[in-house]
This record gives C-alpha cells, sequence and structure tokens, in this order.
C-alpha cells in the first residue's frame, strides 16, 4: 500500500482516504461520496483496531462482513481498499504509540482509558502508509475527530481532515455499527438519545442556556426509557471540549447512553461547528 502510494504521489496524483473499521453503513458511504470528489484516487481503509478497545469491550464481536464491505466500495468507485490484518499493524515486538494528553481527558476518554491512544496510533500509521492529502470522518465521533485534527496539527502531518454531518435514520438514530446489537424493543428504545438532543436543540431555540437545566431535561427523556443507563451527558466547548456553564455558539451537546449493554453515542453543535 504504502510503495502504491508513493508512486501515486511521484505520478502527480491526490489521495483522499476514509478509515474506517469496516460493516459499512450510509453514515460511511456519506463520507466515501465526500472523499470521492475530492481526488485523485480514493482509499478505503477498513481495519478493526484492536489498540482502541478495552479489555472487557467487544473487540471479538465488533460486526464484520468484509464481502459487504468490499462490495460496497466497488459500487462507489473506490479505488483501493486497504485491510490489513492486526499483525500487519502490530507486528509482534510493538510499542510504539501516540497519545494526545488534552482533548483526549474528556467525555469518552474519561470513561474509556486507552481509547484514544489506540485511535492516534492507528490513524497516524494509516496516515503514514496511504499518504493522503485529505482524509473524511463523522461528526458521530466528534471527539474522535477534533483529537484526529489536533494531533495532525501538532505532529504536522500533511493531510487535511475534513468532517462530515451526522447521517441518521429516518427516526433520527445516529448511523451507527453498534446498531446491530440492539433487539427490536432496545432498538425503540435507543431513539431516546436523539430525543433527548432535540429536547436539548428545542431549549436553546425557546431561551434557555443554562447547561444544568438542559443536561436536567435530557436526562429526564433518557430516564423514561427502561432499558437506558446514561454513561455522561455533557456540554462542552466545542473547540477546545471543556466544559460550559452557559449554551452559545459552537456549543457541543454530547452524550453515551447505554441501551441494554450497547454504549451508543450522539451529539449536535449549537450554530457552527468549529474549525
Amino acid at each position: 500500500m504504502q510503495e502504491r502510494a508513493f508512486a501515486l504521489k511521484r505520478a502527480g496524483k491526490t489521495i483522499s482516504c476514509v478509515p474506517t473499521m469496516g460493516f459499512l453503513h450510509q453514515g460511511h458511504l456519506s463520507l466515501i461520496r465526500a472523499a470521492r470528489a475530492s481526488a485523485d484516487v480514493l482509499v478505503v481503509t477498513i481495519f478493526v483496531n484492536p489498540a482502541q478497545f478495552g479489555p472487557s469491550e467487544d473487540y471479538r464481536t465488533y460486526p464484520r462482513d468484509p464481502e459487504r464491505d468490499l462490495r460496497l466500495c466497488r459500487q462507489e468507485q473506490v479505488d483501493i481498499v486497504f485491510a490489513p490484518e492486526a499483525c500487519d499493524i502490530y507486528p509482534d515486538g510493538y510499542s510504539t504509540y501516540i497519545e494526545e494528553t488534552d482533548l483526549s481527558r474528556w467525555l469518552c476518554g474519561a470513561n474509556r482509558p486507552g481509547h484514544f491512544r489506540g485511535v492516534a496510533t492507528v490513524v497516524t500509521k494509516l496516515f503514514n502508509i496511504v499518504q493522503p492529502d485529505l482524509a473524511y470522518f463523522g461528526q458521530k465521533d466528534y471527539q474522535q475527530s477534533r483529537v484526529i485534527m489536533k494531533m495532525v496539527k501538532d505532529l504536522n502531518l500533511p493531510v487535511r481532515i475534513e468532517v462530515c454531518p451526522i447521517v441518521r435514520e429516518d427516526d433520527g438514530l445516529a448511523m451507527s455499527s453498534r446498531n446491530k446489537y440492539l433487539n427490536p424493543e432496545e432498538r425503540q428504545e435507543a431513539l431516546c438519545l436523539y430525543r433527548a438532543l432535540s429536547r436539548a436543540e428545542e431549549l436553546v431555540i425557546s431561551g434557555e442556556y443554562s447547561a444544568a437545566k438542559i443536561r436536567e431535561e435530557m436526562e429526564a427523556v433518557i430516564g423514561q426509557e427502561v432499558h437506558s443507563r446514561i454513561d455522561y451527558i455533557e456540554i462542552r466547548d466545542g473547540k477546545t471540549l471543556e466544559p460550559r456553564d452557559q449554551v452559545g455558539e459552537g456549543t457541543l451537546i454530547a452524550l453515551a447512553v447505554f441501551i441494554g449493554k450497547t454504549r451508543l453515542i450522539d451529539n449536535l453543535v449549537i450554530g457552527k461547528v468549529p474549525g
């Protein structure tokens, strides 16, 4: 892959990249379509990264369907699919990791120790292998995108990060590979994440800017569901991820909720997403 990327660069070609963990859905395809239009060569990476899963998390059971992924990539005119094995990325004796220590402290980073170290490490390795000029990520993983943007800036990596809007099901549920874990009852209950965010947006539109009040209302919405358990509801500065007492332009409202055993995340940004 790296030799192919260097050859493309020598030929004057630009490369766009969409890093994924596979089990592609419409959210991934929206990124692929944006990336397809932005460069000469489109590379999609498919790699379920063991370094970003905790010991009790779902690495072994994470949904995989490589044949379907390849079929979708062909349909979307992807030029190259790079799908390494774990032993290719982390060979015996591997001991070097990348860690962003500011933005990764909050939200999912607080509750999933080591997660963003695994993300930053694998994304850096993929960028070194694929040599992209542009890389595309989704807003659903908002904190991940901010960590990667900070890492790229801090390490002077020559790649531009593009973040695309959340893609939702018709009823509002954010698309996620982990939605596959939900049984029919849990699938209905999972809509509480979107309802809670919608309630927060309604409150802001009506003139309520107190983070404490908005969080309280969101907790009440989620608490109506029998199988829900809140991991966090946070109201943060959309750029620094630091806590905010008042909601304003560029505020991030993010939540992680367990529906049964499945942990789902979602978010919204008030006004314009910070650059």
